[in-house]
């Protein structure tokens, strides 16, 4: 319960003024209006920030507003699983592919690492201006993965 700033007795959560001395309150402006902060459509792009969106993605699973929200919930798993597909791709398969291109001296493995990259970037992107426009797109294989994650958790 919030009390008068002024004079301390206790007040309402939407109370302008105090009932005892009068005085305006400072309101959060949080409580009055559910509807502020991020909306859906935002929450869904921002998913898709290449190499930083999984952080919005583990916000945007995180929270309380978006947890019935299907469409959001889509977004940031398959945005997750884009970012771990970045990283099985520069931890992984990077590496691997750079040994083996010092090893043999073969020019094609050397840029499967940055091939890969290139595709990864290009579907953050992608995606990006899929969710900014709200239309709903799956994409091959993290899309699939993404949809049965949202499965699990509305059951």
């Amino acid at each position: 319960m919030p009390y008068c700033c002024r004079c301390g007795s206790p007040t309402g959560n939407t109370h302008r003024f105090c009932a005892v001395c009068g005085s305006p309150q400072l309101l959060d402006t949080a409580i009055l209006n559910s509807d502020t902060g991020i909306s859906p459509r935002t929450a869904a792009t921002l998913c898709y920030v290449p190499l930083i969106g999984w952080v919005a993605c583990v916000v945007a699973l995180a929270s309380a507003k978006f947890r019935r929200n299907r469409n959001v919930r889509f977004h940031a798993f398959q945005g997750i699983y884009l970012f771990v597909a970045w990283l099985l791709v520069d931890w992984g398969i990077g590496p691997a592919s750079y040994a083996r291109f010092w090893a043999t001296a073969n020019f094609p493995h050397y840029l499967l690492a940055g091939a890969l990259k290139l595709v990864l970037i290009t579907g953050w992107i992608f995606m990006l201006f899929k969710a900014h426009q709200d239309l709903p797109y799956k994409l091959p294989i993290v899309g699939d993965l993404a949809e049965r994650s949202v499965a699990e958790q509305q059951n």
